[in-house]
């Protein structure tokens, strides 16, 4: 049997009649306890085909105190990222999966937690400003544009579209592990995507600063982060065209 707050009454139901179940990880830091799961019955036809839509309607009928990030509804933003039946995800593109009875998530693994399903991703964004995302051109224009080809730009492709939600860093036992110095393989694409950028003036500087043995080669090609991106990208690719182009250019 479950209770279930809603609308402030409180209605007793039987197990037996809900379809999937939701188990989250639960932490509070103003509570003085350990982590706990919190298990929440689901009816399938009274919500949305995502995860997503399950924790929203948990958090608006059943429990408000349960607390996870979410901005936009279109895999664009990554602010939903969380880990999924074991699986770094986002929570706005993972549909339910209505064979399984349960339904686990945690946040995002091996950081800091701010409480339930929100990460601290401080050094994850701080990692993101060593790196200099934005144009380097030092050259005077008469214009406010630089323009680029068509075939330099679609050398972008598969880069541009990363929307840091730090699925594939929280999923690299080398970030696990030296997430203080490597820089992981989310910030490595992006940083490889200025570096391939024709229009940016400062590559070699770029390389400079990545040819370290932390920031860059304590990459051991696991690959667990092109396995789980959400938007299909290759971070690992990435990485290993970064190594070509310094011995190429340093």
């Amino acid at each position: 049997m479950f209770l279930i707050k809603k609308n402030r009454k409180i209605f007793l139901h039987n197990s037996n009649f809900y379809e999937k179940f939701l188990r989250v990880y639960r932490w509070n830091p103003n509570l003085k306890k350990d982590p706990w799961f919190s298990i929440y019955p689901i009816l399938l036809n009274s919500c949305g085909p995502m995860v997503l839509d399950v924790l929203i309607q948990v958090k608006n009928d059943q429990d408000s105190s349960l607390t996870f990030r979410r901005s936009c509804r279109e895999g664009i933003c990554g602010s939903c990222s969380m880990n999924i039946n074991g699986s770094n995800t986002l929570a706005c593109l993972e549909p339910l999966n209505k064979s399984s009875k349960f339904l686990t998530i945690y946040p995002l693994p091996h950081m800091y937690i701010i409480k339930d399903l929100v990460p601290d991703l401080s050094n994850f964004y701080n990692q993101y400003k060593l790196i200099k995302p934005w144009l380097l051109n030092s050259s005077s224009s008469k214009t406010n544009e630089f323009l680029q080809s068509k075939s330099d730009r679609i050398r972008l492709d598969g880069l541009y579209e990363c929307i840091l939600c730090a699925c594939c860093s929280s999923s690299c036992p080398s970030y696990w592990w030296n997430q203080e110095k490597y820089l992981g393989p989310a910030i490595l694409l992006q940083a490889y995507r200025w570096i391939m950028d024709s229009r940016d003036l400062h590559t070699k500087a770029r390389l400079q600063f990545l040819n370290h043995k932390m920031r860059l080669f304590r990459c051991h090609t696991i690959m667990n982060c092109s396995k789980t991106c959400p938007k299909s990208l290759n971070p690992g690719k990435a990485i290993s065209s970064i190594k070509r182009q310094i011995f190429k250019n340093l």
